[in-house]
């Protein structure tokens, strides 16, 4: 299969040239030149499928020139070997017979975006090898939180590679910054950035429309790559675990074959409900995709109204990753839903360069309502919600999980639709100690990491492992930067 341009559908190129680039050269994104269907069997198939098996059934249509033994040594690496606290990896855990929440932390880094960087690296290096690059992949991240560690985890040590991650000072919460700024390895650097996520994150992008810095970095042995959702190797793995959430909702006998489910997705970039509606696409029973945001919810107004525009007040939240208000992802949305119109992407992406802002067709309005649902909350409600499910349920989520479940509750409220739902969560709540001790009551917090001790001797719920270990790791980065000198610190890297 190849993949093409949003922006320039006769850009095209081998998935493993995709995965390497992991940006298109016109500033598009990568995307399957066809999005394969699934067998009317597959899920049935699936049902009784480890994780790891899942991964290959899925993976395999989308990877030309990757063999089935690679996928399968790809997966048990990724998924196998303890490195997931759950023998799932991403189980459905069941609050009532129509509620469901999917468990994406179970990673060593506590957080969704496991699911996808701890394979991208095996995807990325056997890509260079079937490139014949001889030059060695620098890996530029922008982080709102959770993308950072979980990539300097993913690619620490991995050889022919260096990574560097930016991330938005006072942007993160204090356990996240502590899992970055500790980070192990020879080839991983971190630095802050003066300015939110949206800035970092663009500062990344012009570097990679940056020609000068493509020939500096050329003859000096590099080039760069991106392990951002930009890159269709992270999308690609995101799209497995909504066909497994379905498949073990029939395995359990919550649901009959073939009856459609809702998702509830917190997401501030696109990216993971951008998955589910490629999972869906490819036939995995879903019916409404259910898109939640916080305070910063210029995804909700999209959706009601098919206006997407960025100008508007930035919001710090206690839900950080998704403290968002450029969402890449939805470009390839845009790019299916208008019909692959190459053309028509370029100018809304044109138009959202220059004045912030960009409304979409008629055409592409009714497509939108017809998939998708939206609701926001501010940070009131979010705290509400952690409350309320440790109180009802008896059970602990994260802000950006309450924002989930706090939408999925308004949605019903709002329609009256009660099918059965899933709710993505995407982190684990002692990555947000002091948002979640906040909720449920508790004002005064121990202080560093002893604030990991506190949540669990409050609610008796066991601190991960991976964040145990923090109480003693030492700092190593302390590096902070205008967004203006990104380009400095990649240089003084890559010497």
């Amino acid at each position: 299969m190849n993949y093409l341009s949003t922006r320039n559908k006769d850009l095209r190129m081998s998935a493993a040239q995709a995965i390497a680039k992991g940006l298109a050269p016109d500033g598009g994104l990568m995307t399957p030149a066809v999005l394969p269907r699934l067998p009317s069997t597959a899920m049935e198939t699936m049902r009784e499928m480890s994780y790891q098996q899942r991964v290959i059934y899925i993976m395999n249509s989308f990877l030309e020139g990757f063999s089935g033994s690679e996928l399968t040594t790809y997966a048990s690496e990724a998924y196998g070997g303890g490195k997931f606290s759950h023998p799932d990896v991403a189980p459905v855990h069941k609050l009532d017979d129509n509620t469901y929440c999917l468990e994406l932390w179970h990673g060593p880094t506590c957080a969704f975006k496991d699911m996808a960087l701890q394979i991208l690296p095996h995807l990325l290096s056997a890509s260079l090898e079937k490139n014949d690059e001889k030059k060695t992949v620098c890996i530029l991240v922008a982080t709102s939180g959770d993308t950072g560690k979980a990539a300097l985890e993913g690619f620490r040590n991995v050889d022919k590679t260096k990574i560097l991650v930016f991330y938005p000072k006072d942007g993160v919460s204090d356990i996240q910054e502590l899992q970055m700024v500790t980070q192990e390895g020879g080839n991983v650097g971190v630095c802050s950035v003066v300015g939110n996520f949206d800035d970092a994150q663009t500062g990344v992008k012009k570097m990679f429309a940056d020609e000068a810095l493509a020939a500096e970095l050329a003859e000096r042995g590099y080039f760069l790559s991106s392990a951002n959702s930009i890159n269709w190797g992270r999308v690609l793995p995101q799209i497995v675990y909504y066909a497994s959430a379905y498949c073990d909702l029939l395995k359990s006998g919550a649901i009959p074959p073939g009856q459609q489910i809702n998702v509830c997705v917190p997401t501030g970039n696109f990216g993971n409900i951008l998955a589910a509606y490629y999972a869906k696409t490819m036939g995995v029973p879903i019916n409404r995709l259910i898109c939640a945001s916080n305070q910063n919810n210029v995804l909700t107004d999209f959706i009601h109204t098919g206006s997407y525009d960025r100008n508007r007040t930035f919001y710090n939240t206690i839900s950080p990753s998704m403290d968002i208000l450029i969402s890449s992802n939805l470009e390839r949305m845009i790019f299916e839903l208008s019909g692959r119109d190459d053309k028509l992407v370029r100018e809304y992406m044109s138009q959202l360069a220059e004045y912030g802002s960009y409304r979409v067709d008629s055409s592409i309005r009714t497509k939108l309502k017809r998939e998708f649902s939206a609701g926001y909350c501010d940070d009131t409600q979010t705290r509400a919600m952690i409350a309320k499910m440790w109180k009802d349920q008896n059970y602990l989520i994260d802000p950006h999980t309450a924002v989930a479940f706090h939408v999925l509750e308004q949605y019903r409220e709002e329609t009256g639709d009660d099918t059965v739902a899933v709710a993505v969560s995407t982190a684990s709540p002692f990555k947000f100690c002091s948002s979640v001790l906040t909720a449920l009551g508790v004002e005064k917090h121990w202080a560093g990491v002893e604030i990991l001790d506190q949540l669990s001797s409050h609610t008796g719920v066991p601190v991960p492992p991976s964040l145990a270990r923090l109480k003693n790791k030492r700092r190593r980065f302390n590096g902070v930067v205008e967004k203006s000198a990104m380009m400095d610190c990649v240089l003084d890297m890559l010497k």
